[in-house]
């Protein structure tokens, strides 16, 4: 018979007590729950409609009662663009930090676990994928596929591949060298058994807490991209398309980098904030805190 994994939670209701006992996880929590929310509730949570333009005597202008972040240059309301630009920016991150976990865990996983020249192989491959700034891998993506929001996802992800590879590997290795798992090797496990049975539950917690803290660089580098041009239509509403726009009217109206500047900062730290609360509730050495 297998023995269970001793890094499979045992008692997770206290690494959900820990989890909620930290004020990290709560406030980043509470910040990215509310971004979530206004990304999810735009339509009814923004003041004005994505495309409703004001008069011309309210072109890119200051804040007023009616317009609390001011108005841009087509007249457009600030803070609601700002709050329906957080689809585009949330759902980006989301999508190219998953694109990372799925192409670079089974990297990290069969090099940790097989060893030897097939990871030593894979290994100086992320050395190299690593050694390329991530500007430049955006460019190739962008002149591979051209400027749209699939590069930008495409480009933010496979930037992000390395560090979930090198972070399972270190897991492998460790995870591999423990009694259990050498035990259901000797009993004759094959391979795929012992990687998804008796490996992969040690990989989780490592993974999500990794991924969380990603979100908010992925968030940051998606902005980034889009800053540069690399999204493609600069007029969508995208916190790193309306900084691009703004940047014209700084010394006229600084409101408008304003608002999608202090969104992305906020978001950053939300999941940043998140991601620390999260491993510090699934650190296994955090037990001690609660004896």
């Amino acid at each position: 018979m297998l023995m269970p994994s001793p890094l499979y939670p045992a008692l997770p209701s206290r690494s959900w007590l820990r989890l909620i006992r930290s004020p990290s996880a709560w406030t980043g929590g509470a910040i990215v729950a509310a971004f979530l929310l206004v990304a999810l509730a735009a339509d009814w949570l923004a003041p004005y409609r994505l495309d409703q333009a004001m008069s011309v005597e309210n072109i890119a202008r200051r804040p007023t009662a009616d317009h609390w972040l001011g108005t841009d240059e087509l007249g457009k309301d600030v803070l609601s663009r700002v709050m329906f630009g957080s689809r585009l920016s949330l759902s980006a991150g989301l999508l190219s930090i998953l694109l990372a976990v799925v192409l670079g865990t089974p990297i990290g996983a069969i090099a940790g676990y097989f060893g030897g020249r097939l990871d030593s192989l894979l290994m100086r491959a992320i050395d190299v994928a690593l050694a390329f700034p991530s500007v430049l891998i955006a460019l190739l993506v962008s002149a591979a596929y051209g400027p749209s929001w699939a590069a930008v996802v495409i480009a933010v992800g496979l930037i992000n591949v390395p560090v979930f590879a090198r972070q399972v590997r270190a897991t492998v290795l460790s995870v591999a060298q423990l009694d259990y798992v050498l035990a259901s090797r000797a009993f004759g496990a094959s391979w795929w058994h012992v990687v998804t049975r008796e490996i992969l539950p040690s990989l989780i917690s490592p993974v999500v807490v990794l991924a969380s803290l990603s979100l908010g660089t992925a968030i940051l580098e998606v902005a980034g991209l889009s800053f540069l041009g690399l999204g493609g239509d600069q007029t969508i509403a995208e916190w790193g398309a309306m900084l691009t726009r703004a940047k014209t009217y700084w010394n006229s109206n600084a409101w408008l980098a304003i608002g999608p500047g202090a969104a992305i900062s906020l978001t950053v730290l939300g999941f940043n904030l998140l991601g620390d609360g999260l491993r510090d509730a699934l650190d296994p050495r955090s037990e001690a805190t609660l004896l």
